[in-house]
């Protein structure tokens, strides 16, 4: 996952919205690990599980993270949200999407990570 993240953002540019999707322990999180990578980010990427985002300073661009699992409604998140998708310098990644669909713009990648066993996944991209 962590190969596959970095070499997806070789093609990325500024700005722009990926959503991923699959199950707990699908490697949502190692992917971004790997996109952040990518991007030039130098610290290290954690799940912003508990703190719902956060933000990684690449070489050109920043990385927003955002994970909605622990939200049925996104709050004053979606104003946050809103910010990272307007942002022109901003990829903003969104794990476990479903309470803000409505915010997130129809011109996205979506990136569904099926967990096959310890060493396989399938990805999807749609």
């Amino acid at each position: 996952m962590i190969e596959y993240g970095e070499r997806f953002a070789e093609s990325l540019h500024a700005p722009i919205v990926i959503e991923l999707l699959g199950d707990v322990g699908a490697g949502k999180t190692t992917f971004t690990r790997g996109l952040a990578k990518g991007l030039g980010v130098k610290s290290t990427v954690t799940s912003p599980s508990f703190t719902i985002s956060k933000l990684y300073q690449g070489e050109k661009c920043i990385l927003a993270h955002y994970d909605f699992y622990r939200l049925d409604e996104p709050g004053l998140m979606s104003e946050d949200l809103n910010e990272s998708i307007a942002d022109d310098n901003t990829i903003t990644v969104v794990e476990w999407g479903e309470s803000i669909r409505g915010i997130l713009p129809e011109e996205r990648k979506i990136i569904e990570i099926k967990y096959i066993d310890e060493n396989t996944r399938e990805i999807i991209e749609k």
